[in-house]
């Protein structure tokens, strides 16, 4: 209804305009000729471009499912036997429904006429058969060359004929895209066929928690569900982007889609044809976001980088002395603003390439070399391992401040929280309800490790430090915490508490 007011609304305010403009100035006003056209056309960028969009489609066998689910009887009940006989009768598959084949669509598109596809990775995963569709109606099967699940891109193979030769889209450079530009999406939507859909770049470095190296592109033009894998073109008509997901309670568009920025998808698909899999760079380091809290603890001025909080021991942080507390701003020339732009640069970095590391340490910028190594599954298992071994079993002094009950760790109370052995620090026996140190999930059984890049053993070094913080006019201090398993975390706390 609103809407229809102020449609009427509108159209009376120019009728009583063009009364007045003609009693005034008869025959004067003329709208441009060009308002008669609308916008200018995208239909010759389309037409050149279509051809190299493909529509994929994936064919899996899966296991039947049991037509009627098999009642729960209680242990020892009379009907426990009967409903076991009856359901799962095994040996004259009387019970299980056949294998099915279930279909999928998506898009994607050819990148060099040699029969390379690129298009997203959950597309065609678990795929049993992969077919590429060209706008003339004619397919081609598809073979899987690899994938990756951390970017969700995949890299297909087909072979073209005499009959079907096959036009290459090129990539375009995605770090030049600016909000604003204009974009053009061609895909599947489902499964209409080569669509051709507007819009322009609505954000930039998007992080929509799917993977660890999130930074995708939003974009307003038109996806659905079936424009998966399909290009994201610049007004050149070169591929920015990789239409990858959408935000929909409906499941169709609502002007909320994301794209692979082509600056990343390129890294990743280079080494898929080259090896077949991924080979991201690693540094050996587990990071945080640098607040505002944590970055005037620190007196690095405005919140910026990623602060160390853990280094891998033998890794090619340690190696290059990287320790806990550096806050990283540059990797190999290129600026980290915060801490996800770390994981990315460093993934994408050359294996063995040596590269200057921009840290903050202790108030002062510092460039050290690092020697990048490669991030394998068993170096990521190891670093997500926990070390829970308990050991040593005294009596502390106690102190609180800050809405911290601290003492010193002794062997009882290693033993009370079962902190690892090594460990060592200031243990936290209770945490003030209400108190910044609550709200930051401090819990009792943590230890303090340092106060503002100084390493504690007793409840009097730390009341020490915080006296000399305060006389230094600083509002907050950077604890570093290690929880029972040893792994650490920074918690800036405000000294007025």
């Amino acid at each position: 209804m609103a809407a229809a007011k102020m449609k009427t609304y509108r159209l009376c305010l120019a009728a009583t305009l063009g009364t007045f403009l003609t009693a005034a100035a008869p025959a004067t006003f003329a709208p441009p000729a060009s308002a008669s056209q609308g916008p200018e056309s995208v239909a010759d960028l389309a037409a050149g471009l279509v051809d190299s969009v493909v529509n994929i489609s994936t064919s899996q066998t899966v296991e039947g499912a049991r037509g009627i689910p098999a009642p729960q009887a209680p242990d020892g009940s009379p009907f426990q036997e009967f409903f076991d006989e009856f359901f799962n009768k095994q040996k004259d598959g009387t019970t299980n429904a056949p294998p099915r084949k279930v279909q999928s669509l998506g898009s994607g598109f050819v990148i060099d006429a040699s029969g390379i596809i690129i298009t997203n990775n959950h597309v065609i995963d678990g795929a049993d058969e992969i077919i590429a569709n060209f706008n003339d109606g004619s397919k081609l099967t598809a073979t899987l060359i690899g994938r990756d699940e951390k970017t969700d891109i995949a890299v297909l193979q087909v072979k073209p004929t005499a009959a079907k030769p096959l036009k290459a889209l090129k990539f375009g450079d995605s770090d030049k895209m600016r909000v604003g530009d204009f974009v053009m999406a061609i895909g599947n939507p489902f499964g209409l066929g080569g669509t051709v859909t507007t819009g322009i770049v609505s954000a930039r470095n998007r992080d929509i928690n799917s993977g660890p190296y999130d930074n995708f592109i939003q974009t307003d033009a038109a996806i659905n569900r079936g424009n998966s894998g399909g290009p994201l073109f610049n007004q050149l008509g070169e591929i920015i982007g990789i239409n990858t997901a959408i935000i929909s309670p409906s499941g169709g568009s609502i002007g909320i889609g994301f794209a692979i920025p082509s600056d990343a998808a390129v890294h990743v698909v280079d080494q898929i044809r080259q090896y077949g899999e991924t080979r991201r760079g690693w540094l050996g380091v587990r990071i945080q976001q640098v607040t505002d809290e944590i970055a005037e603890s620190l007196g690095m001025g405005p919140a910026r980088g990623a602060l160390v909080a853990g280094v891998t021991e033998k890794g090619p942080a340690a190696e290059a002395g990287v320790e806990p507390g550096d806050v990283v701003i540059s990797f190999d020339g290129k600026p980290v603003g915060e801490m996800r732009d770390l994981p990315r640069l460093v993934a994408d970095a050359d294996i063995d390439k040596v590269v200057d590391l921009v840290v903050i340490r202790k108030g002062k910028q510092t460039t050290l070399k690092v020697k990048v190594g490669r991030l394998t599954e068993e170096v990521a298992k190891t670093e997500e391992k926990q070390t829970t071994t308990p050991a040593e079993p005294p009596k502390p002094v106690v102190t609180e401040l800050l809405g911290l009950t601290l003492s010193e760790l002794t062997p009882d109370l290693r033993k009370q929280y079962s902190i690892a052995p090594e460990v060592k620090g200031v243990v936290v026996t209770q945490v003030g309800p209400g108190s910044s140190a609550a709200e930051k999930g401090i819990a009792a059984g943590e230890v303090i490790v340092e106060v503002s890049q100084e390493p504690v053993s007793q409840p009097s070094e730390i009341s020490s430090r915080i006296e000399a913080l305060k006389k230094d006019g600083r509002k907050s201090a950077l604890f570093l915490i290690a929880n029972t398993a040893g792994e650490l975390r920074f918690v800036p706390l405000k000294l007025d508490e």
